[in-house]
């Protein structure tokens, strides 16, 4: 899995990720992984995904192909998952079944979006929501929580509180490992 995180302070965000990839009990570090950043850039916008390692192939492929994704809001951000998703299962050969009763196919995806708007987080039935401090997902998350809810009132910026999250879920999560990557952007006014 993995520890990432998104966090809003000030007029800045910040998105940041382990960079430790997991196969059962074996380690790939990114001293022996050439591509271990978890967060891809997609005009203006970083989206960090969690989960299987395929996620991150798929996902680069699908913002190669489809120029017309929009990161701008949450409807917006729930409207480009909703165009994904036959996508995802036609071309990429998605499995959308997770448990019987589950009300809607899953995307098998959760990701943190960091952009000048804000940051968001999506899961796998396309739920969307808003963070106005900060949030984490992946098996560290939360050791990320907890860290960067005593931090955020004593660090002055969002990509300080970002670390502090993630060296505690690398720190105490089996699963997450540094070095970490960070973006940061300006928030739009």
């Amino acid at each position: 899995m993995t520890t990432l995180v998104a966090v809003r302070k000030n007029d800045e965000v910040a998105i940041a990720a382990d960079s430790l990839t997991t196969f059962g009990d074996t380690r790939l570090s990114a001293q022996y992984d050439r591509t271990s950043d978890k967060i891809v850039l997609y005009k203006g916008t970083y989206v960090g995904l969690c989960g299987s390692a395929a996620h991150q192939l798929v996902f680069e492929s699908l913002l190669a192909k489809h120029g017309d994704l929009d990161f701008t809001n949450k409807a917006a951000i729930f409207e480009t998952f909703r165009k994904l998703h036959p996508i995802l299962k036609e071309q990429h050969f998605l499995n959308p079944k997770e448990e019987e009763d589950d009300p809607y196919e899953s995307t098998q995806i959760t990701a943190l979006i960091a952009n000048e708007h804000g940051i968001f987080g999506v899961y796998s039935m396309r739920e969307v929501f808003e963070y106005t401090r900060f949030w984490a997902v992946g098996s560290g998350r939360e050791f990320a929580l907890g860290a960067m809810y005593a931090q955020f009132p004593k660090l002055k910026s969002a990509a300080a509180v970002a670390t502090a999250g993630i060296e505690a879920g690398a720190t105490f999560d089996k699963n997450s490992g540094l070095p970490m990557t960070l973006y940061t952007v300006q928030l739009k006014r």
